[in-house]
């Protein structure tokens, strides 16, 4: 039920100024019982990397999945993170109208993302009016990268989830 949506690469096309220079990878904390995908470097933006985690159910479909990419900024680049997660807020909701869904997300508003200023929103995503997957996207800006955090799930998984989710939000050293 959960989809990969191509909203979270929109992040690479949006950041203008983007470099090639290889930077550490953010350290996260997955919560224990989470599949932790390999996520090999793509050789065509070796400016980004990502790391991905799944929850599945007892049958090993995914209930949840969290993702965290970083991006390379070039020096000086202001990055515009409103217009950012904007954009990939206009693509989630894209993505899931042309699947046969409709979706709600709340205002962009300010958070955190380890020791960062972040912007998130979250998006309630339902079908014949039934609540059936919920997203967040998360976003910030260092020095010289660029963060997304996301996270969606099925209704109740992602309802149960928030403990873990925050603990691993606790735990990006970024």
């Amino acid at each position: 039920m959960i989809r990969s949506c191509k909203s979270l690469f929109v992040l690479i096309f949006l950041l203008s100024g983007v470099t090639c220079a290889h930077a550490d990878a953010p350290i996260v904390t997955w919560p224990d019982g989470w599949e932790v995908e390999a996520t090999p470097p793509d050789q065509a933006t070796p400016q980004v990397s990502r790391q991905r985690a799944v929850k599945n159910d007892q049958g090993g479909a995914p209930l949840m999945v969290m993702e965290l990419t970083m991006t390379t900024v070039e020096s000086g680049h202001q990055v515009n993170l409103q217009g950012v997660l904007l954009e990939m807020r206009k693509s989630v909701q894209k993505d899931f109208f042309q699947g046969g869904y409709q979706s709600v997300c709340n205002k962009i508003h300010p958070a955190t993302l380890s020791r960062l200023a972040a912007l998130e929103t979250t998006c309630t995503i339902t079908q014949n009016g039934r609540h059936v997957l919920s997203q967040t996207l998360v976003a910030a800006v260092d020095a010289d990268k660029a963060y997304v955090l996301s996270y969606a799930g099925q209704a109740e998984a992602y309802k149960a989830s928030l403990g873990e989710i925050e603990a691993a939000r606790n735990s990006l050293k970024l």
